[in-house]
């Protein structure tokens, strides 16, 4: 297995003199995917991550890989084909985090059934030979034993179709371990904070902080590409002061409950809430995720709050169709996160209209900015942005190789009734962890069944560097049971410390900072043991 050793990867800054093919600007999927891309290619790539990756909107996401029904209904048919085409390609290279879903559309209209059987049957068929499933009707008794929860009052029957369903944040760190297995040099915590210039005005590297250790980098790159996200305008400004800012954040908030809200093994779709949109009820690691919103913001932030509002309406819209609809102290956790939305034109602010599709614009310096897309189609985001990078770096054109490329941990070999799952094709040598260390086979929290072993191989071999990395975007707690989160908060941060060799001061403000934010993460106050 190839090192994560941090102290190893960082070693491939030391030569000043080095220069890069490709240096990319932010770890999320879009960031990680570009990476994987040049990397695999043959490109002298270099990420570089200002927090953890996936830290911001690729950790907080709906868990779908899909090709996107509403954007078939708003008539966007290429985004649909391509994000279809997509999501057949993560569920063949990523098999172990990445599965076929089935999902029921409730029709209390008599129209219903007909209208959406023939509109899915059209998405199914634009996947072509990468499709799900086909869509069938169903009948109102067979939606109510599938979803023994739903409210039967003027039900006439319902929707099945198929769709992709994922752990985000997991394939996230996935797809940075393959960065690094195909020759790329991935950091995290390495905060870029300016952009070198040739005479020309042309950019040609960037200038780089550790923020574990405060060491600062000049790093030269052929080509610089801005892949982060919503923070995306802030390497504009430093480019060029003053740029007109081309993002506008959109907010999507989720809630997730236990599963006897609606015990099923398919998912719900809602077509068309109160305010347009959709809303889903997807099944994820034995809980129930709802959402989503979608509320413009003008600022954004690492951490966004959902907003009153926006919890009132998931609520309202659950109550609608469950017969027993979550309050707010049924809430195990609550995450928001944000989209990159191109900045609408023409003075339109409903952020539902502004295409999904990515864009990718070149500046006068030669600074790369993607922006945009969605969580399915960030290997076709990748590719684009490696070819426009190509051809702004005169980089010699070698054609893509990540279609066919599996992800690291990818096994069709998976068990989801046993939760490490997840590890794919790691699993054997993380439960060999236990050889070295018996305590380490013992679990977290007896009501769940997530062992310290997998604390230590976050830090070991997934690159975790703080508590809130492992629990939030490792072993995901903090998403699924922000109480549990904080319960266990003192336990990890132990092992944590351990193994990187912090000493208590570190672990005390760990475990502090981490239940502040885990307390964020809930709808009523849970106390703290003191």
């Amino acid at each position: 297995m190839i090192s994560t050793e941090r102290s190893e990867i960082v070693k491939g800054l030391s030569d000043p003199e080095k220069v890069w093919d490709v240096i990319i600007v932010g770890g999320g999927a879009t960031g990680l995917g570009t990476a994987l891309d040049a990397a695999s290619r043959g490109y002298k790539t270099l990420l570089l991550e200002q927090i953890d990756f996936a830290k911001g909107t690729s950790s907080r996401s709906t868990k779908l890989a899909h090709g996107g029904v509403r954007y078939l209904a708003q008539g966007d048919i290429g985004l649909v084909i391509e994000a279809l085409h997509e999501r057949g390609l993560m569920l063949k290279n990523a098999a172990h985090l990445v599965k076929n879903e089935s999902f029921i559309i409730p029709n209390y209209e008599w129209w219903g059934g007909i209208f959406y059987t023939i509109g899915l049957t059209l998405y199914d068929l634009l996947a072509g030979k990468l499709g799900f499933g086909r869509a069938k009707h169903i009948s109102k008794k067979e939606v109510a034993r599938r979803l023994p929860t739903i409210q039967q009052t003027g039900l006439y029957g319902g929707v099945v179709y198929h769709d992709g369903q994922f752990d985000d944040s997991r394939l996230a760190v996935n797809i940075a371990q393959t960065s690094l297995e195909q020759g790329a040099t991935v950091l995290n915590y390495f905060k870029v904070v300016n952009l070198l210039k040739n005479e020309q005005g042309k950019v040609a590297g960037v200038v780089t902080t550790d923020t574990e250790t405060g060491t600062t980098y000049t790093i030269k790159g052929k080509t610089v590409i801005n892949a982060t996200g919503v923070f995306a305008d802030e390497i504009l400004q430093m480019d060029k002061p003053g740029n007109k800012a081309m993002l506008r954040p959109s907010q999507g908030i989720h809630l997730v409950v236990d599963m006897s809200f609606m015990p099923a093994d398919d998912a719900l779709m809602i077509p068309k809430t109160s305010d347009g949109r959709v809303l889903f009820a997807v099944p994820w690691h034995d809980k129930l995720v709802i959402g989503t919103t979608d509320t413009p913001l003008t600022q954004h932030s690492l951490e966004p709050l959902a907003l009153d509002e926006e919890i009132e309406f998931i609520m309202r819209t659950a109550d609608q169709y469950l017969i027993k609809a979550p309050a707010r102290k049924d809430v195990l956790s609550m995450f928001a996160g944000l989209r990159p939305l191109a900045a609408p034109q023409g003075g339109s602010e409903k952020t539902k209209e502004i295409s999904r599709s990515h864009k990718i614009f070149v500046s006068d310096s030669g600074l790369i900015t993607i922006t945009g897309g969605k969580w399915t189609t960030y290997r076709k985001m990748a590719e684009d942005t490696v070819n426009k990078a190509i051809e702004v770096g005169k980089l010699v054109n070698k054609p893509v190789k990540t279609k066919d490329l599996p992800i690291h941990g990818s096994t069709t070999n998976v068990n989801r009734n046993n939760h490490l799952y997840v590890y794919g094709t790691d699993r054997d040598a993380l439960l060999a962890l236990v050889n070295e260390n018996k305590a380490w086979g013992e679990k977290l929290d007896p009501r769940a069944d997530y062992i310290a072993a997998e604390v230590i191989w976050a830090v070991r071999n997934e690159m975790a560097r703080t508590l809130e990395d492992v629990l939030a975007r490792r072993v995901r707690i903090l998403f699924l049971d922000a109480r549990m989160a904080i319960d266990v908060a003192p336990k990890v941060a132990a092992l944590i410390a351990a193994e990187l060799h912090r000493d208590a001061t570190w672990e005390k403000d760990q475990v502090s900072t981490f239940i502040k934010l885990a307390q964020s993460y809930l709808l009523v106050d849970y106390p703290v043991p003191a």
